[in-house]
């Protein structure tokens, strides 16, 4: 198999995971995109090779650029592109990182949320660490109801049930650092001056 065959190959689980980190339906990305429900499925299974037609309006819609979606050999440019993925409910998501594997970073923007919201617990393979920033965050994992302001910060296995959110006092924005295998974030420190 040549290059171009592997790289091909590979925007399946790419676009896969692009729209399951956005928490979209594929008939929700059909409708952004204009590509049909089965074709997108074809295309996240490997089924079907993409073609320029659908790259294009698949990366817009995920806020990517074509070299992140069809994973182009790095340029040497160190710099991050910062391309933020705002999803249906308002939020925003901002990729820190990205290399694939690995702990992942995130920044989120919540807008307000009433008090009393129903959360919709989620579980997923990983670790999570997260540091808020700005605003409250409400964190409901398990039977625990958190609610952590700017300097505080959390960490747990994602298998556990959880759901983040803003309150009804405004947005929140926090850091998330997110190891898909268990990895967890180590934190040091320097040794203190003699």
């Amino acid at each position: 198999m040549d290059e171009p065959d592997r790289t091909l190959d590979a925007v399946g689980p790419r676009l896969k995971h692009l729209r399951l980190r956005r928490d979209i339906t594929l008939t929700d990305l059909a409708a952004e995109t204009g590509i049909s429900a089965s074709t997108l499925s074809r295309l996240e299974a490997g089924l079907r090779r993409p073609t320029l037609e659908q790259l294009l309006p698949l990366a817009r819609v995920h806020g990517v650029t074509l070299d992140e979606l069809v994973g182009a050999p790095p340029t040497g440019d160190p710099r991050i592109n910062l391309r933020p993925i705002t999803c249906s409910d308002g939020s925003v998501i901002l990729p820190l990182t990205r290399r694939p594997g690995g702990i992942q970073a995130y920044k989120y923007v919540l807008p307000a949320s009433a008090d009393d919201r129903e959360p919709d617990l989620r579980t997923h393979e990983g670790y999570d660490w997260v540091y808020v920033l700005n605003g409250t965050l409400r964190l409901v994992l398990g039977e625990h109801n958190l609610v952590l302001t700017p300097g505080e910060a959390a960490e747990f296995d994602t298998r556990t049930p959880h759901w983040f959110g803003a309150t009804s006092s405004g947005p929140v924005e926090f850091l998330s650092l997110i190891g898909k295998q268990g990895e967890r974030a180590h934190v040091r420190a320097a040794p203190k001056p003699d």
